[in-house]
Protein backbone atom coordinates (compact mmCIF):
# COMPACT_ATOMS: atom_id res chain seq x y z
CA UNK A 1 0.00 0.00 0.00
CA UNK A 2 1.08 3.77 -0.96
CA UNK A 3 1.71 6.55 1.07
CA UNK A 4 -1.99 8.22 1.53
CA UNK A 5 -2.42 11.84 1.66
CA UNK A 6 -4.63 13.33 4.78
CA UNK A 7 -6.08 16.36 2.67
CA UNK A 8 -7.18 14.22 -0.52
CA UNK A 9 -8.86 11.05 2.07
CA UNK A 10 -10.64 14.75 3.56
CA UNK A 11 -11.28 15.66 0.47
CA UNK A 12 -12.79 12.40 -1.03
CA UNK A 13 -15.07 12.14 2.14
CA UNK A 14 -16.21 15.78 1.71
CA UNK A 15 -17.48 15.27 -2.32
CA UNK A 16 -17.97 11.03 -2.04
CA UNK A 17 -18.34 10.07 1.72
CA UNK A 18 -21.74 8.93 1.28
CA UNK A 19 -20.34 6.61 -1.54
CA UNK A 20 -17.55 5.82 0.36
CA UNK A 21 -14.66 7.13 -1.79
CA UNK A 22 -12.69 7.96 0.92
CA UNK A 23 -12.97 4.24 2.52
CA UNK A 24 -11.95 3.08 -0.90
CA UNK A 25 -8.91 5.39 -1.37
CA UNK A 26 -7.39 4.53 2.23
CA UNK A 27 -8.16 0.67 2.13
CA UNK A 28 -8.72 -0.30 -1.15
CA UNK A 29 -12.09 -1.90 -3.38
CA UNK A 30 -12.02 -4.69 -0.52
CA UNK A 31 -13.08 -2.75 2.31
CA UNK A 32 -16.83 -3.72 3.51
CA UNK A 33 -17.21 -0.68 5.33
CA UNK A 34 -16.69 1.60 1.78
CA UNK A 35 -19.23 -0.87 0.08
CA UNK A 36 -22.03 -0.39 3.14
CA UNK A 37 -22.30 3.03 2.77
CA UNK A 38 -23.64 2.39 -0.93
CA UNK A 39 -27.06 0.67 0.16
CA UNK A 40 -28.79 3.89 2.25
CA UNK A 41 -27.38 6.30 0.00
CA UNK A 42 -28.97 4.66 -3.22
CA UNK A 43 -32.02 4.32 -1.16
CA UNK A 44 -32.31 7.78 0.05
CA UNK A 45 -31.96 8.88 -3.84
CA UNK A 46 -34.24 6.44 -4.97
CA UNK A 47 -36.80 8.65 -2.06
CA UNK A 48 -36.15 11.80 -3.77
CA UNK A 49 -36.68 10.62 -7.13
CA UNK A 50 -39.87 9.17 -5.69
CA UNK A 51 -41.00 12.15 -4.55
CA UNK A 52 -39.80 14.48 -7.42
CA UNK A 53 -41.90 11.51 -9.42
CA UNK A 54 -44.96 11.04 -7.12
CA UNK A 55 -45.58 14.24 -4.97
CA UNK A 56 -44.82 15.16 -1.89
CA UNK A 57 -47.33 12.50 -0.24
CA UNK A 58 -45.64 9.09 -1.28
CA UNK A 59 -45.12 7.77 2.39
CA UNK A 60 -42.25 5.26 1.28
CA UNK A 61 -40.13 8.59 0.03
CA UNK A 62 -40.78 10.45 3.64
CA UNK A 63 -38.36 6.91 4.94
CA UNK A 64 -35.57 6.63 2.69
CA UNK A 65 -35.05 10.35 1.96
CA UNK A 66 -33.78 10.51 5.53
CA UNK A 67 -31.39 7.64 4.91
CA UNK A 68 -29.75 10.37 2.13
CA UNK A 69 -29.70 12.66 4.21
CA UNK A 70 -27.99 10.91 7.07
CA UNK A 71 -25.58 9.00 4.86
CA UNK A 72 -24.53 12.54 3.82
CA UNK A 73 -23.85 13.82 7.03
CA UNK A 74 -21.78 10.65 7.76
CA UNK A 75 -19.29 11.24 5.17
CA UNK A 76 -19.15 14.91 5.74
CA UNK A 77 -18.34 13.60 9.83
CA UNK A 78 -15.84 11.03 8.01
CA UNK A 79 -13.97 14.50 6.53
CA UNK A 80 -13.85 15.72 10.13
CA UNK A 81 -12.11 12.79 11.25
CA UNK A 82 -9.77 12.59 8.45
CA UNK A 83 -8.75 16.27 8.70
CA UNK A 84 -8.20 16.80 12.34
CA UNK A 85 -6.27 13.06 12.88
CA UNK A 86 -2.95 14.68 13.55
CA UNK A 87 -0.33 14.50 11.40
CA UNK A 88 1.49 12.02 13.41
CA UNK A 89 -0.96 9.44 13.49
CA UNK A 90 -1.84 9.79 10.15
CA UNK A 91 1.27 9.11 9.00
CA UNK A 92 1.65 5.73 11.29
CA UNK A 93 -1.37 4.20 9.96
CA UNK A 94 -1.35 5.09 6.31
CA UNK A 95 2.32 6.18 5.93
CA UNK A 96 4.50 3.47 8.15
CA UNK A 97 7.91 2.94 6.70
CA UNK A 98 7.45 5.60 4.53
CA UNK A 99 8.68 9.77 4.45
CA UNK A 100 6.29 11.33 7.00
CA UNK A 101 3.52 13.56 4.67
CA UNK A 102 2.01 17.11 6.20
CA UNK A 103 -0.84 18.03 5.78
CA UNK A 104 -1.63 21.57 5.08
CA UNK A 105 -4.20 24.42 4.99
CA UNK A 106 -6.39 22.22 2.35
CA UNK A 107 -6.58 19.55 4.89
CA UNK A 108 -8.24 22.49 7.40
CA UNK A 109 -10.62 24.09 4.42
CA UNK A 110 -12.08 20.71 3.83
CA UNK A 111 -12.85 20.45 7.59
CA UNK A 112 -14.11 24.18 7.72
CA UNK A 113 -16.56 22.95 4.86
CA UNK A 114 -17.22 19.50 5.69
CA UNK A 115 -18.92 21.25 9.05
CA UNK A 116 -20.86 23.53 7.47
CA UNK A 117 -22.22 21.46 4.87
CA UNK A 118 -22.54 18.69 7.68
CA UNK A 119 -24.39 20.55 10.02
CA UNK A 120 -26.37 22.02 7.22
CA UNK A 121 -27.66 18.86 6.12
CA UNK A 122 -28.02 17.32 9.45
CA UNK A 123 -30.77 19.83 10.56
CA UNK A 124 -32.62 19.82 7.15
CA UNK A 125 -32.69 15.87 7.44
CA UNK A 126 -33.94 16.19 11.40
CA UNK A 127 -36.17 19.02 10.40
CA UNK A 128 -37.96 17.02 7.06
CA UNK A 129 -37.86 13.72 9.10
CA UNK A 130 -39.75 15.18 12.19
CA UNK A 131 -41.80 17.08 9.87
CA UNK A 132 -42.96 13.87 8.63
CA UNK A 133 -43.69 12.34 11.37
CA UNK A 134 -45.41 15.00 12.59
CA UNK A 135 -47.89 15.20 9.22
CA UNK A 136 -48.54 11.20 9.71
CA UNK A 137 -49.77 11.76 13.23
CA UNK A 138 -52.27 14.24 12.26
CA UNK A 139 -53.73 11.93 9.47
CA UNK A 140 -53.51 8.69 11.79
CA UNK A 141 -55.17 11.52 14.37
CA UNK A 142 -57.48 11.91 11.83
CA UNK A 143 -58.61 9.11 10.28
CA UNK A 144 -59.44 7.59 13.74
CA UNK A 145 -61.84 10.64 14.68
CA UNK A 146 -63.77 9.91 11.42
Amino acid sequence: MSGRSKTLATWLAFAGGALGLHRFYLHGLRDIGGWLHLPPTLLGAYGVRRMMDLGQDDRIAWVLIPLLGLSLAAGMLAAIVCGLTPDERWNQRFNAGRPPLRSGWLAVLGVIAALIVGASVLMATIAFGTQRYFESQDDVAGSLSR
